[in-house]
């Protein structure tokens, strides 16, 4: 009996503690970790804000790579929802988007299922530091009264915190990255134009060169060619693109230039030509060019050599002997003019 009445005193005496522990025990909690990233805030915001796009930098992704992960709603927008499960790692649950403040702010609601219940809110705040990107991701909720026991004896923050940790560190290595290849495109553009850096395998061409004003160009261009694939067709040779012109002078002060007008062909079958009255032949060595591939009529392809200038200049480059226009598609293909293909190339040293 003296046992028993021992027993039932412990028993109590717990029961006391759990119920003072549930009346004094903090009402609330936050976790929260922030890290710096050199990348713009727009670029850091496309992966926080797209619940889809977390999948690239979760801490949990890497803990089971097998997690079923279900994601509905518009990307981004208030009603996405992200369901998950998986292992004893990361148990089951799902969160969607409650609140956004585009390039400042996320809510969502997360729910876990398993291994326990619990409601939270998961915060994502950006600050925009002019060349880089404040985050901090956070966890908040109500401690109800089995919470506020157990947060005496379980550190929420220091079973989340390294989590947070991890997953920020993941997210500056992809927006790290996504901001290096958009730096990198941004550095293709010039008014407007994508200019790419290709190398240029050699190229021997055959065409008429002469130097001519530019009133005249279209009608040379028009018999040049005329003549050139004609003499290509006689002589059973294949060109091996499309009709180019070659520009070896374009004189603003007298409005004239010097230019072939041809097609690339092997060197074997140029040699067939060599001496041939009215036709000349041209190899470009192989290395380096400016490329810009330009759609539109042949009037308005003079912004696009503007931008070659450019480009050039700023990157400090020179440009080899002659300019290359590769009219890719046939005008009596396509009336549309806005739909003619012109490849502009710049071989550079």
């Amino acid at each position: 009996m003296k046992a028993l009445k021992t027993l039932l005193v412990i028993v109590l005496a717990i029961v006391a503690i759990v119920i003072v522990l549930g009346l004094i025990g903090p009402s609330e909690y936050r976790v929260e970790r922030s890290i710096t990233i050199p990348a713009e805030t727009g670029v850091v915001w496309a992966n926080v804000s797209d619940l889809e796009d977390h999948e690239e930098w979760s801490p949990w992704a890497e803990k089971d790579p097998d997690m079923a992960v279900t994601i509905t709603g518009e990307a981004g927008q208030v009603g996405q929802k992200s369901e998950w499960k998986g292992d004893e790692n990361v148990g089951s649950g799902y969160q969607q988007i409650a609140v956004v403040e585009e390039n400042k702010a996320v809510r969502t609601d997360l729910h876990f299922i398993e291994p326990w219940e619990s409601q939270s809110t998961a915060t994502f705040d950006l600050e925009d530091l002019g060349d880089s990107t404040r985050v901090t991701w956070g966890i908040e909720g109500e401690n109800n009264f089995m919470g506020k026991v157990m947060s005496v004896f379980m550190d929420m923050d220091k079973m989340v915190g390294p989590d947070f940790e991890r997953g920020l560190a993941n997210l500056k290595e992809v927006s790290t990255a996504e901001q290096a290849a958009l730096d990198a495109e941004r550095a293709k553009m010039v008014d407007g134009f994508t200019i790419e850096t290709m190398e240029r395998p050699g190229m021997t061409y055959v065409g008429v060169r002469k130097t001519i004003p530019w009133s005249d160009m279209e009608k040379f261009f028009g018999n040049s060619f005329g003549k050139v694939f004609g003499a290509l067709g006689q002589a059973g040779v294949q060109p091996q693109g499309a009709p180019t012109a070659l520009y070896f002078m374009w004189d603003e002060e007298n409005k004239r230039t010097d230019v072939l007008a041809g097609a690339a062909v092997s060197d074997a079958d140029a040699a067939k030509f060599t001496g041939t009255a009215g036709m000349s032949t041209y190899a470009v060595a192989p290395g380096n060019a400016y490329v810009i591939d330009y759609f539109g009529g042949y009037a308005g392809s003079g912004a696009a050599h503007m931008a070659m200038d450019k480009k050039i200049k700023r990157d400090g480059a020179s440009m080899r002997e002659v300019a290359i226009e590769e009219y890719i598609t046939d005008p009596g293909q396509e009336p549309d003019s806005s739909k003619w293909h012109t490849r502009i190339v710049y071989p550079i040293q």
